[in-house]
């Protein structure tokens, strides 16, 4: 398919139109979006948003509904003076947004019985470049950047062209291809996207118009250095300096990012880097489109709240522990003729990746695989397919296998135990205390809130994950979780390697830099979302990046970003 060098100049000139950034998006919604009002002055109680009208259902304090259509629902509950009214929209699962997601959301008193607030989903969007260049004989490659799921990654694409029509290959898989037109007269791609249902036109783009492509707009001959902007979000902010950080390998750090240019789908994709030391957030930047108020995917990463929320259930007198059996705490399930060794399972093997059980998302053929689990539609209750699964060996010990499946019955532990709905105990135990206002958590088919990593969040309120556990288990004076929890967390209880242990879903690693050797501790998620913890520096770092389904690009973060430069930054003499 590949379209080789050819002797007829026209042609030859024709293909080079070609050449050159394409670019497109497309927005699919959510449709609701804007202010939502609850009018309870009559009889019942009617929500208002976006020309859409539902009856409030209420019951005892508690406020639900549900627009016509499946356009989104509301859960929450009326303050004791009624002056608002507290909970979560939940918007529907959307093009490229596979799931439901529930957002926080509150509604203020305007007069008696009305309320006000504003819906603000998660976008469910598809950003598209496409970069066609040259190669040595003749012939037309590119390659694909997408900033929200990584799309390109791993397929390298030659082109062919046959008239108007072009069809991008995958030289790496001849069965993955794209096939578009070309309007020479109005100078643009278009392409069917069957996979979204979809069709995209791509116009040509450049530095000032390509938002996501580039990390940085314009691309300056030098960086300097601010002090992040306090906002009333609880972060104190500060200068490197004042906090004892050598600024001069942290600006060749950022300008490190800002000099990456984007080559093929191996390279770096970095999209936020956050720094703080000492309890003040002292650099903020933000890359590849992205900013301070556009919520990032934690991915894995927010496995880690899975063990918050456990945290905060057992420091509030839930009756387990870590060392209690699994099974038990879901009674609502029944497994006759139950493998034994299932008894034997207990909630620290759930915080520790040491189940035993046929769960192993490096494995694609594992039942347990999140994909197959979240894939498949016989189950739609990710807790009895997770609890369902065969045993692969007795459950403990020291090696862990990576499985999110399991990491999820977490938050089933918690449900059951508290007698909650995830997302409101997430909300009020931890994203209030930790003056969290904005996150959108994505839901299992059951409407319950997915613990196995997802949510997406501010980098500045990702990195409050770290702050929290470098300060004990307080923000800002007030206790979220227990001192000895944390503790607790951050010790190594199981082990992927040698160099790679595993706490209560924190990675603990060793970082060297010029000689010395510092522990830490980290929360991770695929594509480059890294929550670092160096607790003999005071030190806390975030990485959020595209690089997803790319481990060997984005493990280089942690593994030499972090100590060439930021730990260098905060060598002994400047402590």
């Amino acid at each position: 398919m590949q379209q080789q060098n050819t002797e007829n100049p026209q042609q030859e000139t024709e293909l080079e139109q070609l050449l050159g950034l394409w670019g497109g998006e497309i927005v699919f919604g959510p449709l609701i979006r804007g202010q939502l009002t609850i009018d309870g002055r009559g009889q019942e109680w009617i929500a208002s948003v976006k020309g859409f009208d539902a009856i409030v259902e209420q019951k005892d304090n508690s406020t639900s509904f549900t627009l016509p259509g499946g356009h989104g629902e509301f859960r929450g509950h009326v303050g004791r003076t009624a002056n608002s009214i507290e909970g979560h929209w939940i918007q529907p699962a959307g093009v490229t947004l596979s799931d439901r997601y529930a957002s926080p959301l509150t509604l203020t008193r305007l007069e008696e019985n009305v309320w006000r607030g504003k819906v603000v989903p998660l976008d469910d969007t598809l950003t598209i470049y496409l970069a066609i260049r040259k190669n040595a004989d003749g012939s037309l490659g590119g390659f694909i950047r997408n900033p929200e799921f990584n799309l390109g990654v791993g397929r390298p694409f030659a082109i062919s062209v046959d008239a108007d029509l072009i069809t991008f290959s995958n030289k790496r898989n001849p069965n993955d291809r794209l096939h578009g037109n070309y309007d020479r007269k109005n100078d643009r791609l278009h392409f069917a996207l069957p996979d979204w249902g979809a069709s995209l036109e791509l116009t040509r783009r450049d530095r000032n118009n390509a938002y996501g492509f580039y990390p940085r707009t314009p691309n300056n001959a030098g960086y300097a250095y601010r002090q992040p902007i306090s906002e009333d979000d609880g972060w104190t902010t500060g200068s490197l300096t004042s906090v004892g950080l050598d600024s001069k390998p942290i600006t060749s750090l950022v300008e490190h990012i800002f000099n990456t240019e984007p080559t093929d789908y191996t390279t770096p994709y970095v999209q936020g880097l956050l720094i703080a030391r000492h309890g003040k957030l002292v650099l903020e930047e933000y890359f590849n489109g992205f900013d301070k108020d556009r919520p990032h995917d934690t991915r894995s990463a927010g496995k880690t709240f899975a063990s918050v929320l456990v945290g905060i259930a057992i420091d509030s007198g839930a009756k387990f522990g870590v060392n209690s059996p699994v099974y038990p705490l879901f009674p609502e399930y029944k497994f006759p003729n139950m493998d034994p060794r299932k008894m034997h399972l207990t909630v620290e093997n759930l915080l520790t990746m040491t189940t035993g059980l046929a769960c192993d998302d490096n494995d694609d053929d594992s039942p347990g695989n999140e994909g197959v689990m979240q894939g498949q539609r016989l189950q739609p209750d990710w807790y009895e397919y997770t609890l369902g699964l065969p045993v692969s060996h007795e459950p403990g010990g020291s090696q862990a296998v990576y499985c999110s499946a399991t990491i999820n019955l977490l938050g089933g532990v918690v449900k059951n135990t508290m007698r909650t709905w995830i997302p409101e105990f997430f909300h009020k135990h931890y994203a209030k205390p930790m003056q969290i206002r904005r996150y959108h958590m994505n839901l299992m088919p059951t409407g319950e809130g997915y613990v196995g990593g997802g949510v997406y969040m501010r980098p500045r309120d990702l990195l409050k994950l770290g702050q929290l556990y470098l300060s004990g288990g307080t923000w800002n004076g007030t206790r979220v979780l227990s001192r000895s929890w944390v503790d607790q967390s951050t010790k190594r209880h199981s082990s992927y390697d040698r160099e790679h242990g595993y706490g209560y879903a924190w990675h603990i690693h060793e970082y060297h830099a010029q000689g010395i050797v510092y522990k830490g501790h980290s929360a991770e998620g695929n594509g480059g979302q890294l929550v670092i913890v160096i607790p003999q520096l005071d030190l806390v770092v975030l990485f959020t990046a595209g690089n997803y389904q790319s481990y060997p690009v984005w493990r280089r973060f942690g593994e030499e970003l972090v100590p060439q430069y930021v730990l260098r930054a905060a060598s002994p003499s400047k402590n």
